[in-house]
This record gives C-alpha cells, sequence and structure tokens, in this order.
C-alpha cells in the first residue's frame, strides 16, 4: 500500500486541494493514505494564517487526508526552501510515507529534477555571483544560471512559484538521501496569487473575499464551508496582520536599529529601513510601504516584519524539526500512527502532555511555539486567552 506524503498550507482548503487528494488515488491506488504536513499558524507569505491549525486540519481529514502533521513556525514562515526542507524532513521522518507528491504548473518532473540538480551544483555559485553584480535580482539571476547550464526548459521552471517550490522538495529529497519518490501533478485553476474566480478558485482567491466580507462559499468544498462558518461564527477568523497591527507596532517600537538586524536574512542592509520605517508607520500597512522596493519581494518583507514581532531568529531554522505533533487523524491515519510509533525516526505527539518525554530541544521549540500561538490569536476577531497548545487536543474523525 503505497503512503504519500503532501506539503501544504490549506489556507484554506479549497477543490484544487480536493482535486489533487483524488489524482494521488487515481495514480497511485484507491487504498493510498494520504500524510500531510501542514503549516501552523503562520504561514510562507509571513501572515498569520485565515484560521487556526486545528480547524485547517479538520479541513483536510473531511477533504480526504488521512493524518495532518504539524509544520512548526520557523519553517512554516520561511522562503521556499527552508520550508521545503522543513516539511520533506519531518514526511521521510515519518518512516511509513512512500511517496510525496505536489502541484506544480510543468506537471513534468524531467526539468524540475534537472533544475534542482544545477542548483546544488559546484558551479552554479559562480555563475549567480556573476549575475547579480550585473544588478539582477536574485530570483532572475538564479533563472538565468539555470537557464544557462542546465537548458531553457529548467531555467523557465523557475519563473512560476509552484515550481520553484517543486525544486526545492527535491533538492531536499536528495540531500537527505530520502527513498520517498516524488509525484509531480499539474496545479488545477488560477495561479497562486490570483483573485479569478473558477472551479478552482486559488486560496488567495478565497481569503481575499472572505477578508473583504464578499460572498465566498463557491470558492470551497461544502465541508470547508461548514467549518469556515463555525470559526468565522465564533471570531476565530478571519486572522490577519492588520488586526494585531498595534501589537506589531508596540513590539517593534521597542527594537534598536540592532535588534532588527538578526532578522535581516540577506545581509543587505534592509534592517536600516525597517528601524526608519517604524519610527514613521502608524499602521503595519505603512510600514510595509515604506521598506518596499523592487528589490524585495512583498513576502520576503512580511516575514521580516513578523519574525521581528516574534522574535523568530534565523538559526532557529538551521536544523529540521525535532518532533512529529499531530494535528488530526481519522481511522486510517491513526493506524498510520501505531506504525510510526516502531518507524518514525523523532517522537510523536499525540496529546500535549507527551511534551515532557522531549529532549530540551524539542521540548524548547514546543514552549515557543505555544507562546507564537498565543501571539496568532490577537491576529483574530476575537482573541483567545493564552495557553491553548497545552490544552488543544488533535481532531480526530
Amino acid at each position: 500500500m503505497a503512503v504519500c506524503g503532501v506539503i501544504a498550507e490549506y489556507d484554506p482548503f479549497h477543490r484544487g486541494h480536493l482535486w489533487q487528494l483524488a489524482e494521488i488515488r487515481r495514480r497511485l491506488g484507491a487504498d493510498t493514505a494520504v500524510v500531510t504536513v501542514m503549516s501552523g499558524s503562520f504561514v510562507q507569505r509571513g501572515e498569520p494564517a485565515l484560521c487556526g491549525k486545528h480547524a485547517r486540519a479538520e479541513m483536510a481529514l473531511r477533504g480526504g487526508a488521512n493524518l495532518v502533521l504539524e509544520l512548526p513556525s520557523p519553517w512554516s514562515c520561511a522562503p521556499a526552501e527552508i520550508f521545503a526542507r522543513g516539511g520533506v524532513a519531518l514526511l521521510a521522518a515519518s518512516g511509513v510515507v512512500t511517496h510525496m507528491a505536489f502541484g506544480c504548473e510543468s506537471g513534468d518532473l524531467a526539468p524540475l529534477s534537472q533544475a534542482a540538480a544545477c542548483l546544488d551544483s559546484g558551479i552554479y555559485g559562480a555563475g549567480l555571483r556573476r549575475f547579480l553584480d550585473e544588478g539582477m535580482t536574485f530570483a532572475a539571476a538564479r533563472q538565468a544560471v539555470v537557464g544557462a547550464l542546465a537548458g531553457d526548459a529548467a531555467g523557465a521552471c523557475l519563473d512560476r512559484p509552484n515550481n520553484n517550490l517543486a525544486v526545492e522538495y527535491l533538492r531536499s529529497l536528495s540531500a537527505l538521501k530520502s527513498g520517498v519518490r516524488p509525484l509531480a501533478l499539474p496545479r488545477m485553476g488560477a495561479d497562486h496569487h490570483s483573485d479569478g474566480p473558477g472551479p478552482y478558485a486559488s486560496a488567495s482567491a478565497a481569503r481575499r473575499r472572505i477578508l473583504a466580507g464578499e460572498a465566498w462559499r463557491d470558492l470551497v468544498p461544502e465541508t470547508t464551508a461548514a467549518i469556515l462558518d463555525r470559526e468565522l461564527a465564533a471570531g476565530r477568523a478571519p486572522a490577519s496582520l492588520t488586526l494585531c497591527g498595534r501589537a506589531v507596532l508596540a513590539r517593534l517600537r521597542t527594537m534598536s536599529e540592532e535588534d532588527f538586524r538578526p532578522y535581516d536574512g540577506g545581509g543587505e542592509g534592509l534592517y536600516h529601513r525597517f528601524y526608519d520605517g517604524v519610527r514613521q508607520a502608524r499602521s503595519v500597512e505603512e510600514l510595509l510601504a515604506y521598506v518596499k522596493t523592487r528589490r524585495y519581494p512583498m513576502a520576503r518583507l512580511r516575514r521580516m516584519l513578523l519574525h521581528s514581532y516574534l522574535g523568530l531568529l534565523p538559526a532557529e531554522r538551521d536544523r529540521t524539526p525535532p518532533y512529529l505533533r499531530v494535528l488530526g487523524a481519522d481511522s486510517r491515519g491513526r493506524a498510520l500512527l501505531r506504525e510510526m510509533g516502531d518507524r518514525a525516526a523523532l517522537p510523536v505527539l499525540t496529546k500535549p502532555a507527551d511534551v515532557r518525554k522531549l529532549g530540551e530541544e524539542a521540548r524548547t521549540l514546543f514552549a515557543r511555539e505555544a507562546g507564537w500561538t498565543d501571539l496568532y490569536t490577537l491576529a483574530c476577531p476575537e482573541p483567545a486567552r493564552p495557553g491553548a497548545e497545552y490544552t488543544h487536543s488533535p481532531v480526530m474523525l
């Protein structure tokens, strides 16, 4: 029996995700189990997830996943390379995953594999430096080097967001020397950041409509709509940076210029712009507008802002996650958990009390995650009391 891993945000779970899980079973067999590694409270674009991790885990389970594991914040709110490394490491550490599926614009594994091999080659770095010295952005220089070294098809892969992420998944599988087999699937429907309608509208379109108070139920499966209705009614959604904007600015206004430096991952002096911007901005929107230049994608700026607010330092993601935390499972998923008890390379957390059995590194991360979740609730319409991570059990269907 195949066990297929998927790395996702499900922010929210939409019809494209539903199609992907069905397509996995069409290709690998109807009895294929699906293990999802899902982002926790914060997501790759540098924002709080639309609704809480357990609600989104339930969406995934009702949409066809069998087991949902958490990708902790140091890896979930990170660039593609780090996001992929954390997710792939967890799938490999489960000891039960045989395949890994991912959606991409090309749907063709060959050029993605060529691009991944090129990025890990010894000559890539020298080519990248040459193009950067000519004034190219990092993304354009990266694509130009791969195109020159591995061919136009491989270079063209890096022009689309999901292809980029797919390449990073392949690099992580190679680095881990994992026996997990990749499965490239075409991404259905609207582009990653598109707000366009259609049968496979993007998560971005659903979020935009929900945040704007517009009709959104036609963009998601009925099971997702029912869960979102419950979360909206309870004031647990929609979460946004705007709602916690004053808390963010309160933290950032206490920081010195040197305090911002560790969060400037590129070492390009961006922290100077953040420090200056915080002295003038009255909202997070004004701050982001102040620091924005053509050189920096907005997602990178939001991540730096969020990391500074959370106190999430780059060193905290240098390794890979030290535990497998269960957010939800159905009966099939619980059978996988019993297998993982014997085969997993990391401790498996099925309830908060299990934290006491962890080593120091893992306990420290869980405590940090608990604090970040408390801050996440400040981004919700009705903030919750602190301490939810120590009382919230996994969703079991």
